[in-house]
Parts: structure tokens; sequence; C-alpha cells
């Protein structure tokens, strides 16, 4: 049997007095919070254009439009619900090739030099 006198204690048992505080815990809607901003922000993150997209497209005389360039977004935002990662858009007479994770436009395509291309290393297409 265990000698116990008054001023020693339990063995196992803690001392009586003060609860012990843990440190403070950040309120659990903040991560909730942070997704649902990086979810739209993402959703409406805006399409880039590499620099070889871009002079693709200042050679070819071509400039979207803004409504263009939502219908492009739309398209990406389409494809990356489709788990797509690189994508070929149609849009009218131009077809661009978008890295949909990176949601950026690796190349681009105008009319007349559609026909007869082979679009490859792609594994979706969005026809706007």
């Amino acid at each position: 049997m265990t000698d116990i006198r008054p001023g020693m204690g339990v063995p196992g048992v803690g001392p009586v007095g003060a609860p012990r505080t843990t440190p403070a815990q950040p309120p659990r809607t903040a991560g909730a919070d942070f997704r649902r901003v990086l979810a739209e922000r993402l959703a409406s993150a805006e399409v880039r254009f590499s620099a070889h997209a871009e002079a693709r497209l200042r050679a070819a005389g071509v400039r979207l439009s803004p409504e263009q360039q939502l219908k492009l977004r739309e398209a990406v935002d389409k494809a990356a619900a489709k788990g797509a990662r690189e994508s070929l858009v149609l849009m009218g007479d131009v077809a661009l090739i978008v890295s949909v994770k990176n949601r950026t436009v690796i190349t681009a395509v105008e009319g007349a030099r559609m026909k007869e291309n082979v679009f490859t290393n792609i594994d979706s297409a969005v026809i706007t």
C-alpha cells in the first residue's frame, strides 16, 4: 500500500487547483472562409496569354473582345470542371491551346492556318 500524506499528492493524479488552459484555437470558420475565398478567386481568375500566344495573335491581327475573353474564361472553367489539363478552345476562326491548370493560353492559331493543322498534346476540346 502506498503511503499518502497531506501535501504529497496522490500518485497518478495531478494537483488540484486552477484548470490548465490550452492555447486559444482559431475559430473553425476561418478555414472555411479561406476555402470559399480561394474558390471564388480561382473561379473568376483571368486567363493569361503566354508571350508566344500574344505574338501569334498580334501577327494575325486578332484582338479578343471583352465578350470573347469572358467566353474563354468560361471555356477554361468548363474544361477544369471535367479534369482537363491541356485543352483546345475553338472560338470562331481562332484556335487556342490552353493550359487549364495554369489558366494560360500557350499558343494560338487563326483562320486559314487552322486548316490541315494537327493539334497534339491536348486532352480536351471546348467549342464556343
